[in-house]
């Protein structure tokens, strides 16, 4: 049976839109996305259009509409019922678990690239496992406390970028643009490689994280007058970041010779190296990418570990991602997330021959599952409206914001949203020109299945006490 959790109120407005940037502004998928060469640019503006200011309406107008702890398990719960929502918490909390071992191996390796060339792969896992358990403890003390953890991370981030695209227009003015930018080399064709599409997925994971934030809306000051501004003004932040920042590099470098892991440090080094000064300076902007990633770890899991306790507070998921502190942190979600993100980053360390191998093998199996609860949200959203609003679309004017439109037009945004991340979880598994990631669609479907066990026994455990006759 559900109890009663009390949440202290301490998310404010800078709070979530810092929350959301930590979230969403990555630096490790920077360089992926530059190897598409012009062409991202193009994707960039198009996917910003078609998805992402569509799918940051929906998860606006379920954050303060229904500011529920647990988010996006709470808005599946609310159009499917316990049993979907648990398999969607069970998704975005196993996703993390495989993803914070990739980002700190990332982590491992610049580590090693500035300060430890000859950091065995051995000892980067090591060192991997030592930020897992870190992770573990910013998610178990008070918000008040760990909320400065992404905020710090974000504030890190825009300094990075700020510098990139900087360093990239002093760059090109000094040596020349290694690319060309024309519209013939922007838009996809067979000549240009844009319509490989294999990179494509970075630029879709890249637009995915603000809703996290809506995690924790039992604990922000007022969601529904905060959440709306943070989320577009986070937006609009991100996306300008990213096409900018994507363009230095290009800048800097041919497309062809972006490299995935190291790109980031090339280009920093190419914009402020070559002299003692610069390469301190260099070295201390590595050092603040690597706080980055150590943040974006901790700001996702804190996100998935409270979607996981509020399943498990449900009778959900196993008891044991439902113990919380006595500032309602979740504690038990956090500890089992430790484990299991150790447990895979020692198992797949065994099987990978080096650390990018390492890296793109967690990093590609947690995109498969990724992707999957953010489906469900689509089609939630418009079982929701249809439920809660009507489908004449009148909505009572309360100060909470809607999406704009149309009920058709409101659907239609949602279902082409579900459509592109579909799509999107098909690349992650087949690689065009490549085939089929064995290793990928084999963990996805592991995963899945792990999940429905859980879900049935947690199933199977509700209908039990609801079934006992009440005293």
């Amino acid at each position: 049976m559900s109890e009663l959790h009390l949440h202290e109120k301490t998310l404010g407005k800078r709070d979530i839109f810092l929350f959301c940037i930590s979230a969403v502004l990555l630096l490790d998928t920077l360089a992926a996305g530059a190897v598409m060469g012009p062409t991202v640019i193009f994707w960039w503006v198009i996917l910003t259009i078609f998805f992402l200011v569509p799918f940051g309406a929906i998860s606006t107008e379920l954050g303060s509409a229904y500011p529920e702890q647990g988010g996006i398990y709470a808005w599946v719960k609310r159009a499917y019922g316990q049993k979907m929502a648990s398999r969607i918490s069970w998704y975005y909390w196993s996703n993390v678990a495989v993803w914070v071992p990739a980002i700190f191996i990332l982590f491992a390796g610049v580590f090693s690239q500035i300060f430890m060339p000859d950091m065995s792969l051995t000892a980067q896992i090591t060192m991997g496992v030592i930020l897992i358990w870190v992770v573990v403890f910013v998610n178990i003390v008070a918000l008040n406390v760990g909320k400065w953890i992404p905020n710090i991370g974000a504030a890190i981030k825009l300094i990075i970028f700020a510098l990139l695209i900087i360093g990239g227009i002093l760059y090109g003015m000094e040596h020349g643009i290694a690319n060309e930018f024309t519209l013939a080399t922007m838009i996809p064709s067979t000549e240009n490689g844009g319509l490989s599409l294999q990179y494509l997925p970075a630029v879709v994971y890249g637009m995915l994280g603000f809703e996290l934030a809506s995690a924790s809306s039992a604990e922000m000051k007022d969601p529904r007058k905060d959440l709306p501004k943070a989320v577009f003004s986070s937006i609009a932040v991100v996306v300008g970041a990213y096409i900018l920042a994507t363009t230095a590099i290009l800048i800097a470098q041919p497309a062809d010779k972006v490299d995935v892991v190291d790109g980031l440090m090339d280009t920093l080094g190419q914009f402020f190296g070559g002299s003692p000064l610069g390469d301190a300076f260099v070295v201390i902007l590595g050092v603040g990418a690597l706080y980055t990633f150590f943040s974006n770890g901790a700001t996702w899991a804190m996100g998935a570990n409270r979607a996981a306790a509020e399943a498990a507070i449900d009778e959900e998921l196993p008891a044991l991602f439902a113990v919380e502190s006595k500032h309602g942190t979740p504690v038990g979600a956090s500890i089992l997330l430790g484990i299991s993100a150790s447990v895979l980053l020692i198992l797949y360390g065994f099987m990978a021959g080096n650390n990018e191998d390492l890296f793109w093998s967690l990093f590609a199996f947690s995109g498969v599952i990724f992707m999957l609860p953010y489906v469900a949200v689509c089609t939630a959203f418009v079982k929701i409206r249809e439920k809660h609003i009507g489908i004449n679309g009148k909505i009572a004017e309360d100060g909470t914001f809607r999406f704009p439109g149309s009920p058709n037009f409101v659907k239609a945004c949602a279902y082409l949203c579900a459509a592109i991340l579909m799509v999107t979880i098909t690349l992650f598994i087949y690689i065009p020109g490549e085939g089929v990631a064995w290793e990928v669609l084999w963990g996805a479907l592991s995963v899945i299945f792990i999940g429905e066990v859980v879900t049935y026994r947690g199933t199977k455990k509700m209908k039990a006490s609801t079934a006992l006759p009440i005293k």
